[in-house]
């Protein structure tokens, strides 16, 4: 099983992880935002991610890391 792990605070709300994403899994984080004020993204089912990476690859910040 994948495990995605995010750097919330360099997350700067671009969601560009989410629109890439093929499980369609990686969502907003409503509850909360970062010291810069943006709401982070988080995984909903981890269970049901592929590990596949392109959520990291399509990162600019470099905020997403993915094991496998």
């Amino acid at each position: 099983m994948a495990k995605v792990v995010f750097r919330e605070e360099r997350c700067k709300g671009c969601y560009l992880c989410m629109d890439v994403c093929p499980k369609k899994i990686i969502v907003v984080a409503e509850d909360r935002m970062n010291a810069k004020g943006f709401r982070p993204v988080e995984v909903l089912k981890m269970d049901e991610c592929l590990g596949c990476a392109m959520c990291a690859t399509m990162c600019p910040d470099c905020v997403i890391e993915v094991f496998k």
